[in-house]
């Protein structure tokens, strides 16, 4: 395919897709009571060099929710595929369901024309057609798969396990692959509109005057003023939400059985539309092993953050009690999901009460600089703080909901500032340290990327020939995401380009107040952390906090066209979304 015709499918995929939303119309089974075959919970084991995947309508059940799903090969997840590396792969995708479909292979190097994304390097798999996937396994390591339609959200996912030619340099006696998810009865379309509608309709984590959040009155008063919510943390939670792990809820009873004193591996996705868990075994520590498929050398921890799209291999050795409870509550503490690791049929752990929801501080606005004076002020203070660099909303006409940075000075030129843009952040720390929105303050041992380091070393050592700064832009009440202030659809002409081999630091700056799952289809990357940098850890994702920075460098070295996006699902279909075109160095790089 030649770059013109490149531009013209990229340019036809982002207006067939609306706002990338990939907006076909609801199947006529979806807009009323949920019928069609019920979903099976967990997954089967697909394996060897010749699979078949195929994609159907259906119901789901969990608690007293009901409603309607999308199933591979009749369950939720879909089936777990299991491969070897050095193995070849063919997939036929069959597609049995009502709306046009797709796989995307999630952390794997495939060549950018199987890679599984409509209007990027394909067309959408339609109703009653199959699609072949054909390419060689080059890794090893904990990853998945998922649709890159509305289907995904439905349940259309599934994990994938690539066992490795030489052993690990860890040893356990038993493994369990654990999907985390979560599910709604509500249509993705329903979502999306109520979203665009009401940015904060999912939202009942808000601030009252009876509430027993740990803020003063002047910060009551001071969040007020900028009309921004300190418990903003989750666009969607618990109450619209059932939060799954291998298709169960946490009443559904899902066991894990172990033998007191054996070691287990547990593998664990994130394969959620927009929920960040921490994963904690309360009274067992977890040793980490491995981060998106990638070996790193092993960290004892209590508790871990997963972002939306990663992955970690942890080992546990549970004894001295029947049973513990696997816990992966929402970054928002609405809600949880359980699993039971069980000695015996029935054995129960106390499953431990959801903790007080995080409240966002001022280094969540992008001031970090001031964060330690602000920690130390007087509350009382706070009614007296110079506020004259923030632009208060005033409701309608207004470029935001509230506080509204208007130093652009600090944007690169790159950065479109307009209606798509409600803040600033007007320091930007590097925030590696940073265990996650309410995590800071838990007690006990809880994993940071600064922590991280490969076991293995990098492939590449060359220093980066030049830095790439890209900002994660929004605005929250119109619910407009975006990279340097402009959606997709504003940008299927200009992709940000690199030249075939080329080492480039990329740092991701986040205007917003919401960590943002980053992720770079068919490459990974090494997290600039201060780790040495032959022992930088490799990932395909990485979470960017709230008005902070995150940095990478990477070796552009697959040719094609590539997405780079933000794996928060409406995020994703409301513009934050981008295209890395890796060209030979005489077609041009650099922009």
């Amino acid at each position: 395919m030649s770059e013109i015709d490149r531009r013209k499918f990229l340019t036809a995929g982002a207006a067939s897709m609306g706002t990338l939303g990939l907006m076909q119309a609801m199947p006529a089974w979806a807009t009323g009571h949920a019928n069609g075959t019920l979903a099976r919970r967990g997954s089967d084991v697909l394996a060897g060099e010749h699979l078949t995947m195929t994609v159907a309508d259906a119901a789901f059940r969990t608690g007293k929710r009901y409603g309607p799903a999308v199933t591979v090969n009749g369950t939720l997840p879909g089936p777990l595929v299991r491969l070897k590396e050095g193995q070849n792969l063919v997939v036929d995708l069959v597609n049995h369901s009502s709306g046009g479909t797709s796989v995307h292979w999630h952390g794997l190097l495939v060549p950018f024309l199987m890679d599984g994304v409509p209007g990027v390097t394909m067309a959408a798999v339609k109703p009653g057609e199959t699609f072949r996937y054909e390419f060689p396994i080059r890794q090893s390591g904990t990853y998945w798969w998922h649709a890159h339609t509305l289907q995904e959200p439905m349940g259309h996912y599934g994990p994938i396990v690539i066992d490795p030619l030489e052993p690990d340099p860890f040893t356990w006696d038993r493994e369990y692959v654990l999907m985390l998810s979560d599910w709604s009865p509500m249509h993705p379309m329903t979502v999306m509109k109520k979203l665009r509608t009401q940015a904060d309709y999912f939202n009942y984590h808000r601030t009252t005057a009876t509430d027993d959040y740990a803020l003063s009155g002047a910060e009551r008063r001071m969040w007020a003023k900028m009309r921004m919510s300190p418990t903003d943390i989750a666009d969607i939670g618990g109450w619209t939400y059932t939060y799954l792990i291998n298709g169960h809820g946490p009443d559904d009873g899902l066991e894990l059985p172990f033998t007191p004193g054996e070691r287990l591996r547990l593998r664990i996705i994130n394969g959620s539309a927009m929920t960040f868990f921490n994963i904690r075994v309360p009274g067992l520590p977890m040793t980490v092993v491995a981060a998106d498929g990638q070996n790193v050398n092993p960290v004892e921890t209590d508790e871990f953050q997963i972002g939306v799209a990663e992955t970690y291999d942890v080992l546990i050795t549970p004894q001295n009690a029947d049973a513990f409870a696997f816990v992966a509550e929402s970054i928002d503490r609405s809600g949880m999901g359980v699993a039971m690791l069980a000695s015996r049929p029935g054995a129960r752990a106390s499953v431990p009460a959801l903790r007080k929801p995080p409240v966002l501080t001022m280094a969540d606005m992008g001031m970090a600089m001031n964060a330690g004076a602000m920690a130390g002020m007087d509350h009382g203070a706070m009614d007296g703080m110079d506020m004259s660099g923030m632009d208060m909303g005033t409701g309608k006409g207004n470029t935001g909901s509230g506080m509204n940075m208007r130093d652009t000075a600090r944007l690169p030129a790159s950065v479109k500032a307009g209606p798509g843009m409600d803040m600033v952040a007007m320091h930007p720390a590097d925030r590696m340290d940073f265990p996650g929105l309410g995590l800071d303050q838990a007690g006990h041992r809880v994993l940071t990327y600064k922590q991280l380091t490969a076991a293995r070393t990098n492939p590449d050592l060359r220093r980066p020939s030049r830095l790439k700064e890209i900002h994660l832009t929004g605005n929250m009440e119109r619910y407009m995401w975006s990279f340097d202030g402009q959606k997709f659809d504003a940008v299927t002409d200009k992709p940000i380009r690199f030249a075939f081999n080329e080492r480039v630091r990329v740092r991701l700056v986040n205007d917003t107040m919401m960590v943002h799952p980053i992720h770079l289809h068919g490459h990974f990357f090494e997290l600039v952390n201060g780790a040495p940098s032959d022992r930088q850890p490799r990932k395909h994702t990485v979470n960017v906090q709230p008005g902070g920075s995150a940095t990478f460098d990477l070796t552009a070295d697959t040719p094609g066209d590539w997405p780079f996006h933000c794996h928060l699902f409406y995020h994703m279909h409301q513009g934050m979304f981008q295209i890395v075109t890796v060209r030979p160095l005489q077609e041009g790089a650099g922009q």
